[in-house]
């Protein structure tokens, strides 16, 4: 008799939360989230936020006008990076200014 166990292991990412984001959030300004290792990516992440928080979805949904930066380098528009444990992900909104 064989038992094999299927586990599946995390990945903890630091999310920051900056300007329109953390408003969208409920002021927080940043948290310690846990994905699942075989879909740990920015585009997981994305889609993660969006559940946890309703009121961030149709900004972290929309690639146009939120910005992921993974350890302090953006992530360009289409792409898809692997994230590991220990990252820091930061959610940043357009900036308006005059």
């Amino acid at each position: 008799k064989q038992i094999s166990y299927t586990m599946s292991s995390q990945v903890s990412v630091k999310i920051l939360f900056f300007a329109s984001a953390r408003e969208a959030a409920g002021g927080i300004t940043s948290i310690d989230i846990e994905i699942e290792s075989d879909t740990a990516d920015t585009s997981h992440l994305r889609g993660k936020l969006a559940k946890l928080y309703p009121k961030l979805a149709s900004l972290v949904n929309d690639e146009e006008n939120l910005t992921l930066a993974l350890n302090e380098e953006y992530v360009p528009m289409g792409e898809v990076w692997k994230l590991k444990s220990g990252d820091v992900v930061a959610l940043i909104p357009p900036i308006s200014g005059g």
